[in-house]
């Protein structure tokens, strides 16, 4: 069992450019409708990852929140928490 979960989780994400836009926007469109049981508000940040592979303006935006969010967690975690 953990052969096969080390080889999905090794494959990452298609080496195919129309594969990758097909599924980030499709996790975007799923995202969307994350009021749903089985889909979530999760899956939009996903498909923005999975498209910041193919164009610029959706990685310069995964970046600049990136930083944001990394900005904000050093400022508000503990100071002893963390650090080694």
């Amino acid at each position: 069992m953990q052969n096969t979960q080390k080889s999905f989780l090794r494959r990452g994400m298609p080496k195919n450019r129309a594969a990758r836009l097909i599924v980030g926007v499709l996790l975007i469109f799923g995202g969307a409708l994350g009021f749903l049981p089985i889909l979530g508000f999760w899956m939009i940040p996903l498909g923005l990852v999975v498209l910041s592979q193919d164009f610029p303006a959706v990685r310069r935006f995964q970046r600049r929140w990136t930083v944001r969010i990394g900005r904000f967690w050093n400022r508000w975690r503990p100071a002893g928490k963390g650090k080694r």
